[in-house]
C-alpha cells in the first residue's frame, strides 16, 4: 500500500494539482508521524500543528478555486521544513541554543519567501546545532538528531534535523544551509542528495549576512529531482546580496537540468585530505573507487587530480570560522549559556584582529586564484564526502572543545573547500556498507555549474537507484 510519504515531493505537487490529494491531507499525514516518530530521530525543535494546517487550508482552497490548477506554483501545498538557523516570521527561533530558546522569529528569510512563493507548506523548524557551528546536531534545546540507518550515530550536522526527517519520512524534502559541508555532511550521514549551490545563487537576507560568501542555503531530498526542484524554489538574488552567481541560460530550470544527459564529462577524482592528519576509512574509500568505476563506466573521463588546496589553508579556514562564530549577538548576561565549543569557538574569534582577519581573506584569495585554473580544466570533481562512516551520538559533542574540534576535522576534510571557493557540490548517495549504513561521494563543479552536477547525478541515480532504499522507521 502507497502512503502520501512514499510520493516523491514532485509526486505530491503532482497529485495535488490533479486533485487527488489535499494540501491538508499531506499535512495531516505528516504531523502524524513527526507526533509519532520525531523523539526517535531528533529532526524537529519546533512543530506548531495549527500554523501549519492554517497554510494546508488556504493551498487546498487555492487548488479548489483554481480554473486549472496546472497554474499553480511548482511545489503547491507540499510540506518542506525550514532548519532552524533561518527565521520565519512567529515562530519560534532558537538557533539550537538555549540562549535564544524563547525567541520568535520577527521576519521570512529571503529562502522562506521564496518557498512560501513556490507554494510551499512550511512544515515545521528543523534541528541544528548551536549557531550551525559543528558538522553534528546536539545542542541543549532538542534531542539529538539521528540517522535513520542506525539510531544510535548521528544525523551529521549542522542541517541534521532537516536530513534525519527526510531519510525518516518525516518530510519529502528539506531545507538546509552550508558554510563548512553543512547540507553535504548530514545527507551523506542519511543517504540523501543534498546540494550546495554555487556562491550567490540564494540569498542569505535579509538578516543573516554573507560577508565572507562561505554559507549559503541548498535543498536536501530523496530525488536528484526533487532536489533540483526545490533548488529552482530556492534561487533567487535580492536587493543588498554581496555575490551574485552566473544565472542559468535563458529558459532553462535546475530541474530541466535533472532531466537531460550530461554528454561525456572530464571528470577529475582526488581522496587525498587537506587537513593533516586526516586518514580516508576504507568505508569511504571503497564508495569512492565505487563511483570512479561507474564513472567510467557511463562513459566519462575520469582523472586524477594534483593537489591543489594545501594543508596549510585550514588554519586560515579556522580563522573565519572563528569569527564567523561571533557573528550572532549574545547578550552578556546569557553568554553562559552557551556551549563550551560555541564560547571556546568565540573566544578565538573574538581574540582575531582585523589584520589578522584580512589577511586570512588575502590568503585564501590567492591560493584560489592558483586552484581555479587547474580545476576549470574538469566538468566536475569527485571526492569521497566524509572519510568516516557515520558516527555514535557523543562521539564529538562529549569532549573537550579542541578534541571535538580535531575529531570533526579529521571526519569531513573534503568539504569546506567548495566553502572556500563558492563552487557547488552535491552529495550522491551510491554507496551502502556492510553495516547498512549510507556512505556518500561528493561531485563540485564549476562556479555556476549546478546545472551540470545534476545532470551527472540524475545519470547516475539512473544507473544505481538508491531511493527505494528506506531505513525500517519509513514504514512506521
Amino acid at each position: 500500500m502507497t502512503h502520501p510519504h512514499d510520493l516523491s515531493a514532485l509526486e505530491q505537487a503532482a497529485a495535488i494539482r490533479a486533485r487527488e490529494l489535499s494540501p491538508l491531507e499531506l499535512a495531516d499525514h505528516y504531523l502524524d508521524r513527526i507526533e509519532r516518530l520525531n523523539d526517535q530521530v531528533g529532526a524537529y525543535v519546533t512543530v506548531d500543528d495549527e500554523h501549519v494546517r492554517e497554510q494546508a487550508r488556504a493551498a487546498e482552497k487555492q487548488v479548489l478555486d483554481a480554473a486549472d490548477p496546472a497554474d499553480l506554483p511548482p511545489l503547491h501545498g507540499v510540506p518542506i521544513p525550514i532548519k532552524d538557523l533561518n527565521m520565519v516570521e512567529g515562530v519560534r527561533f532558537t538557533l539550537g541554543s538555549r540562549a535564544f530558546a524563547d525567541m520568535k522569529g520577527f521576519a521570512d528569510d529571503n529562502v522562506v519567501t521564496l518557498l512560501r512563493q513556490a507554494g510551499c507548506v512550511l512544515l515545521g523548524k528543523t534541528t541544528t546545532p548551536e549557531f550551525g557551528l559543528p558538522c553534528y546536531t546536539e545542542s541543549d534545546v532538542a534531542p539529538p538528531a539521528r540517522t535513520p540507518w542506525d539510531l544510535e550515530r548521528s544525523a551529521g550536522g549542522s542541517s541534521g534535523g532537516a536530513a534525519a526527517a527526510v531519510a525518516a519520512g518525516l518530510a519529502p524534502a528539506a531545507q538546509g544551509s552550508d558554510g563548512g559541508g553543512s547540507i553535504r555532511i548530514p545527507s551523506s550521514v542519511c543517504g540523501l542528495v543534498g546540494i550546495k549551490p554555487t556562491r550567490g545563487r540564494v540569498s542569505q537576507g535579509p538578516i543573516v549576512p554573507d560577508l565572507f560568501g562561505l554559507s549559503t542555503n541548498g535543498p536536501i531530498a530523496r530525488t536528484v529531482r526533487d532536489a533540483a526542484a526545490l533548488l529552482d524554489a530556492m534561487a533567487g538574488h535580492m536587493p543588498g546580496d554581496l555575490y551574485l552567481a552566473p544565472p542559468l541560460p535563458e529558459g532553462e530550470t535546475f530541474l530541466g537540468c535533472a532531466d537531460r544527459p550530461p554528454g561525456r564529462l572530464r571528470i577529475a577524482r582526488s581522496a587525498e585530505p587537506a587537513v593533516p592528519g586526516a586518514e580516508v576509512h576504507p568505508d569511504c574509500l571503497a564508495a569512492y573507487e565505487e563511483a570512479s568505476a561507474l564513472l567510467a563506466e557511463l562513459g566519462h573521463e575520469v582523472v586524477d587530480m594534483p593537489r591543489v588546496f594545501s594543508p596549510d589553508l585550514v588554519p586560515i579556514f579556522e580563522t573565519l570560522w572563528g569569527v564567523m562564530a561571533t557573528l550572532t549577538p549574545v547578550e552578556p548576561d546569557k553568554e553562559h549559556l552557551l556551549l563550551p565549543l560555541t564560547r571556546w569557538l568565540r573566544e578565538r574569534g573574538n581574540a582575531t584582529g582585523a589584520p589578522q582577519l584580512f589577511h586570512a581573506h588575502a590568503m585564501l584569495q590567492a591560493a584560489l586564484r592558483q586552484a581555479f585554473p587547474v580545476m576549470d580544466e574538469f566538468d566536475a570533481i569527485l571526492h569521497p564526502t566524509l572519510a568516516q562512516p557515520p558516527r555514535p551520538v557523543g562521539y564529538f559533542h562529549d569532549q573537550e572543545p579542541e578534541e571535538n574540534f580535531a575529531r570533526q576535522k579529521a571526519f569531513t576534510p573534503f568539504c569546506a573547500m567548495y566553502n572556500v571557493s563558492g563552487q557547488p557540490a552535491v552529495n550522491v548517495p551510491l554507496h551502502w556498507n556492510a553495516d547498512g549504513l549510507p556512505i556518500g561521494v561528493m561531485l563540485a563543479g564549476r562556479l555556476g555549474g549546478e546545472g551540470t552536477l545534476i545532470s551527472l547525478a540524475a545519470q547516475l541515480e539512473e544507473a544505481r537507484p538508491w531511493a527505494d532504499r528506506k531505513p525500517p522507521i519509513w514504514n512506521a
